[in-house]
C-alpha cells in the first residue's frame, strides 16, 4: 500500500502517465508551470524592450473565462516579418533512439476574432505543436534576427518538426476571450528519443500580425505512442 501511495503521488506531481504504451503529458497550470519554459524568435535585436512587451509566465486567466484558474501567458508585439512565441517541456524517461508519434489537445484562451477586414491576430496568428530530440534553442543570426532551431515552418505551414493547428480565432463575430480547442491528431509528428531517452515538447504561435498579441493556455495535452 505504500508503494503503491507513493507511485500515485508521483504520478499526480508531474502530471505524466504510461497508459497501454502511451505517455501522456497532461498540464493545466494550476499550481505551477510545471516545467514549461517560454521564449521567443524571429523579431530584431535591435527592437527595444519597450516596445516588445514581451511576457511569457504561468497566469491568472482573464476575468471573463474564470480569474480563479490559471494558465501560461504567452505575449509579444511584433514589429518585425514573423513573431514565433512558444513554450517548450522537457520528457525524460523514454527508450533511447526510439522514435515516437506525438499528438497535441490543447486549450487555449483568446480574445481575436477573424472576421475583421484586413490583418488581425485572429486571421494571421498561428498554432503549431511538435517535438524535437534536442533542446529548442533561440540563438542571434548575424543579420541581428532571433531564430529558433526547430523545423517550425512559416505562419499556415507547418514543418518537420512542428505541426500547424490553425489560427487562434475565437470562433466569435468580435473580439472577445473564449476557450477554444486545438489538436493535431490527424497530423501527429515523429520524433526520435535522444541517447538519454528525452524529447522536448514545443507548443507556440507563429504571427505575421504587426501589433500585440496575447494568449493563454488552459491546457496542453500531449500523447506519445512509440511506433513498431
Amino acid at each position: 500500500m505504500l508503494s503503491l501511495a507513493a507511485f500515485s503521488g508521483l504520478a499526480s506531481c508531474n502530471n505524466d502517465a504510461k497508459l497501454n504504451g502511451v505517455i501522456a503529458v497532461e498540464s493545466e497550470f494550476e499550481t505551477t508551470a510545471e516545467g514549461w519554459q517560454g521564449g521567443f524568435a524571429g523579431y530584431a535585436s535591435a527592437t527595444p524592450d519597450t516596445i516588445l512587451d514581451l511576457t511569457s509566465e504561468r497566469a491568472r486567466l482573464p476575468a471573463i473565462l474564470d480569474s480563479t484558474r490559471y494558465g501560461f501567458k504567452t505575449e509579444g508585439n511584433n514589429s518585425s516579418d514573423v513573431m514565433f512565441m512558444f513554450v517548450k517541456k522537457k520528457i525524460t524517461g523514454l527508450r533511447p533512439g526510439t522514435t515516437y508519434s506525438v499528438t497535441f489537445n490543447m486549450t487555449i484562451g483568446t480574445q481575436y476574432t477573424d472576421k475583421t477586414a484586413g490583418t488581425s491576430p485572429g486571421n494571421n496568428t498561428f498554432i503549431k505543436a511538435g517535438a524535437s530530440a534536442s533542446e529548442p534553442i533561440v540563438t542571434l543570426l548575424g543579420s541581428g534576427i532571433y531564430t529558433i532551431n526547430l523545423n517550425k515552418g512559416n505562419l499556415a505551414e507547418g514543418g518537420n518538426q512542428m505541426a500547424a493547428m490553425g489560427n487562434i480565432s475565437n470562433g466569435l463575430d468580435g473580439n472577445e476571450y473564449r476557450l477554444v480547442t486545438r489538436s493535431n491528431g490527424d497530423n501527429p509528428v515523429t520524433v526520435t528519443a535522444n541517447t538519454n531517452g528525452e524529447v522536448w515538447l514545443c507548443v507556440g504561435t507563429d504571427s505575421g500580425y504587426k501589433g500585440l498579441a496575447t494568449l493563454y493556455y488552459d491546457r496542453i495535452r500531449a500523447e506519445l505512442t512509440m511506433q513498431n
